[in-house]
């Protein structure tokens, strides 16, 4: 499994090589077979006798961190889509995207979002959990900015991952909040611990954060205004990322933590409730667009809001129901996308008002539209998929209970389910019947090459063969992925006719009414006037982002003054107050003598003389009048280490004085003479108290950590350990040169690249001058 993570990102690191190859090869046909041994690869996990897998592997054990994966029911579902769907699109693309295109930072993005999402849904560590789920929102905002000429995709691409990365923010809050409450990083491990946490105060905190992040990932209301934006991507994008992945993760968080939650009642309410919200909301929005992608991005926030409702029911029916939508959803919203795709790219627009008519012009397009639609509307016919989960979300609303909120729960469903059904309808009757409109067409319209077609017609295959054959895939594949939320899922049988019984006839009212409101629906299109009318989150988005731009603004004029002086004052002072605040509150203050020997008059002597020389630096007017005086201050050091009989360090600091001296004083040769100070008594005044401050804390921090013993000294080890492991009495050079190495190493090729920039200055001047 770890191998089936890695292996995109390290083929990704060769893509930038290949893609600059002149071939005549598209560079995605090399891409496709990595998703697709993936595939295979996990495809062979399927049967009736699967059992979950771990693999683990050490990564920061001090922590408890270990990168360790897990297979069971639900990743598997999961990492079929990811790779599955992720061939299809990869083979999409290569019909999709031009060669002139930028493919190999396309396709680098593309596998690092599948690691990542692959790294997601295996993941059971919750810190590693994390670390992936950040990088597909890094990941998928460079997809959804690729095009990154267009302001638009720049717009949708900084959106989704404002929206997304808050949330995982928070979302990483609460798995704080959950290893500290169990002690364990582990998630299996965590659902041992239930009761626990079930038991702890800080539930509601932990609850409202990770729901926080799987809301903003899955595109629930009010976090749903990313989506539509983001349909800015190319096509492969869209029908990759929000229809079987991406937009999913949130689903995935939800489930594989339901073990733990789903006892609590704040859990059936806050996601039944956001669900059922964000189903009625999106499919209500979706009639109101125009754009081709724009009615399917709102339409998987509604989808995506039935699934997540029925993941807060718990019931066995309800997330078997969910499993199974998360799959037919994938297929014929996949297809869906990819259609649009096509339209797209051979019409030159996805504006529904200039299509029209083009069922004659594109039979298989408009064949795979049919499907697609309805079965994502639910349309009761024995070979379309989704008709089979809509039926039992509709049979799981009904058992919820008849008290308080889950008794309104069934209308709701009924109402966002019949506004599912209109804006099917509409995708495809706009777009495929009615009167031509060649003239408003950039392009003249015929079918797409066979290529693209592939991907669309195995998606809508698979719509077909699910419907047909819904217990193909039970037992062996959807049951270990329902048990893996819900122990009591036993799902034995699907069927397409289960009688005139309650969900039958709630598909029959969507059926009828939604027949009657998309054949009505110029008459009633004037209600959007009204609600939402001029209201809207994007409105509440962009007035936070222009604030919060406003203040940046003034933040960043308060200090980028351009002064080194104001920049000092501000390091300074930021570092005083951090300290003397943290020192306060850990109790860091100490001062001891018990260990100090009596200073002998030399030493103080020599100290004296030092204080005086760097006080008079600063009424010095005169620059090699100031270098020298402050120059007796190292001097004044390098006195203090013989009289410690330290005679390297003295040695060392005598030529470190001397070098710096003698630089100071050809760089001060070149810069300008010093200057009578001009500040006002105001900003001398501060420049004092911040410079007495930060000098008083330096010997605060020294006096301190010289009076504390809070570990054992390690100048035993070295004095043990220099002859026998070094192999040199010298201790102090033992110490620079095998025991701090590495640190040694550092700092000289530190020094050597700054040689390295001095050279390159003074040649680029001379080089000027030569001009």
């Amino acid at each position: 499994m770890l191998y089936a993570i890695l292996i995109p990102l390290l083929i990704a690191c060769f893509i930038p090589a290949l893609s600059k190859l002149k071939t005549k090869i598209h560079t995605g046909i090399f891409i496709f077979f990595v998703p697709f041994f993936i595939f295979i690869y996990f495809a062979s996990f399927i049967g009736t006798d699967f059992s979950p897998v771990m693999e683990q592997y050490s990564w920061i054990p001090s922590l408890g961190i270990n990168f360790d994966l897990y297979l069971d029911g639900l990743s598997l579902l999961f990492v079929l889509l990811i790779s599955g769907i992720g061939a299809l699109v990869v083979f999409y693309s290569i019909y999709y995207l031009d060669k002139s295109e930028q493919l190999g930072n396309f396709y680098v993005y593309l596998l690092m979002f599948m690691s990542a999402m692959l790294g997601v849904v295996l993941s059971d560590n919750i810190f590693v959990l994390y670390t992936f789920w950040e990088l597909t929102s890094i990941s998928s905002f460079l997809l959804i900015g690729y095009w990154h000429f267009k302001e638009r995709s720049r717009y949708g691409a900084l959106k989704s991952m404002l929206i997304t990365v808050f949330g995982g923010l928070n979302m990483l809050g609460g798995f704080i909040l959950l290893y500290v409450v169990t002690g364990t990083t582990s998630i299996q491990e965590m659902i041992q611990q239930a009761d626990m946490i079930l038991s702890s105060n800080y539930l509601p905190l932990i609850l409202g954060f990770i729901l926080l992040g799987a809301f903003t990932k899955s595109a629930q209301f009010p976090f749903h205004i990313w989506l539509p934006d983001a349909m800015e991507a190319p096509t492969p994008v869209s029908a990759y990322l929000h229809s079987a992945t991406m937009v999913k993760a949130g689903l995935f968080l939800v489930a594989r933590f339901s073990p733990i939650f789903a006892t609590y009642e704040w859990f059936f309410i806050v996601v039944s409730v956001i669900g059922i919200i964000t189903l009625c909301w999106g499919s209500y929005m979706s009639v109101r667009q125009t754009d081709l992608k724009a009615i399917l991005a709102f339409s998987t926030i509604s989808q995506l809001g039935m699934i997540m409702a029925m993941l807060g029911f718990g019931t066995p029916i309800a997330i078997f129901a969910a499993v199974f939508h998360i799959l037919n959803h994938a297929t014929f919203k996949g297809s869906l996308f990819m259609v649009a795709g096509i339209v797209d790219h051979e019409t030159g627009t996805r504006d529904i008002r200039k299509l029209g008519g083009l069922a004659t012009l594109m039979p298989i397009t408009a064949t795979l539209a049919i499907f697609g639609t309805f079965s994502m509307a639910g349309v009761p016919l024995p070979f379309l998929n989704g008709f089979y989960s809509k039926e039992m979300f509709f049979d799981a609303t009904l058992g919820l209970g008849s008290g308080g909120w889950s008794q309104v729960i069934p209308y709701l469903a009924v109402i966002g389910s019949i506004f599912t059904f209109v804006y099917s309808m509409y995708f495809f009757f706009g777009t495929f019947t009615g009167k031509k409109q060649l003239d408003q067409l950039p392009k003249k319209p015929h079918e797409a090459p066979i290529g693209m077609l592939i991907a669309p017609i195995l998606l809508v295959a698979g719509v077909i063969l699910i419907g047909l054959f819904p217990n193909m895939v039970n037992a062996p594949f959807l049951q270990h992925a329902a048990t893996a939320v819900n122990n009591a899922v036993e799902y034995k049988k699907i069927s397409f006719w289960h009688g005139f019984i309650s969900p039958f006839f709630m598909s029959l009212a969507v059926v009828g009414i939604g027949t009657v409101l998309f054949i009505t629906r110029k008459k009633w299109q004037a209600v959007y006037n009204f609600l939402p009318g001029k209201a809207s989150f994007n409105h509440i988005y962009n007035g936070i982002i222009s604030k919060l731009d406003t203040l940046s603004n003034r933040i960043t004029n308060f200090y980028m003054t351009g002064s080194l002086k104001t920049y000092m004052s501000l390091i300074l002072s930021t570092v005083l107050i951090v300290s003397v605040v943290y020192m306060f509150l850990t109790d860091g203050f100490a001062f001891s003598t018990d260990q100090l020997a009596e200073p002998s008059f030399i030493e103080i002597a020599v100290v004296a003389v030092m204080i005086i020389a760097a006080i008079a630096t600063i009424y010095m007017n005169h620059n090699v009048a100031a270098i020298l005086v402050l120059g007796v201050v190292g001097f004044g050091v390098a006195i203090l280490f013989v009289i410690y009989r330290a005679p390297d360090i003295a040695l060392t600091q005598l030529v470190i004085e001397t070098v710096t001296v003698a630089l100071f004083l050809l760089c001060f040769y070149h810069l300008p003479k010093m200057r009578k100070s001009t500040d006002s008594i105001k900003t001398k005044t501060i420049n004092a108290i911040i410079s007495i401050a930060f000098g008083a804390l330096i010997t605060i921090v020294a006096i301190s950590a010289n009076s504390s013993r809070w570990f054992d000294s390690i100048a035993d080890y070295f004095v043990e350990n220099s002859y026998k492991l070094g192999g040199g009495d010298n201790i102090v050079n033992v110490i620079l040169v095998d025991f701090r190495g590495l640190d040694t190493l550092f700092e000289i090729s530190v020094l050597g690249i700054a040689a390295l920039a001095v050279v390159g200055l003074i040649k680029m001047k001379k080089n000027k001058e030569a001009e």
